[in-house]
C-alpha cells in the first residue's frame, strides 16, 4: 500500500483550472435560449408582479377598512358610555320610588 502523497502547489493549479475549463464546457455546449421563451419568462414575471400588487393592495384595503369599523365600534361605545349620570336628586327619587313599590307590595 502506497502512502499519502500531498498535492503540490502546481498540482492544485492544475485541478482547478480542469475543473474551470470542465464547467465552461458545460455552459458553452447548452443551447442559447430563444427570444420567445424569453418573452414568456418576462410576461409571466409582470403577471405575477401584479397579482401581488393587487394582493397587497386588497389586503392594504381590508386592514383600513377593519380599522375604520374598530374606529367606528369604539366611538359607538364611548357614546353610550358616555350617557350623562343621573343627579344626586334623581338617585334619590329613583331610590325612594323603589322603596315606596316595596312597602305597597307588602
Amino acid at each position: 500500500m502506497s502512502a499519502y502523497k500531498d498535492p503540490g502547489f502546481q498540482d492544485r493549479i492544475d485541478g482547478a483550472a480542469a475543473a474551470r475549463n470542465k464547467a465552461l464546457e458545460r455552459l458553452r455546449s447548452k443551447p442559447p435560449v430563444s427570444e420567445k421563451a424569453l418573452a414568456e419568462r418576462s410576461a409571466a414575471r409582470l403577471a405575477k408582479e401584479a397579482a401581488q400588487s393587487e394582493r397587497r393592495a386588497a389586503r392594504k384595503a381590508a386592514e383600513q377598512e377593519a380599522k375604520t369599523e374598530k374606529a367606528a365600534r369604539e366611538l359607538q361605545r364611548t357614546e353610550q358610555e358616555a350617557a350623562p349620570m343621573p343627579t344626586d336628586s334623581e338617585r334619590k327619587a329613583a331610590r325612594d320610588a323603589r322603596y315606596a313599590a316595596r312597602k305597597n307590595r307588602k
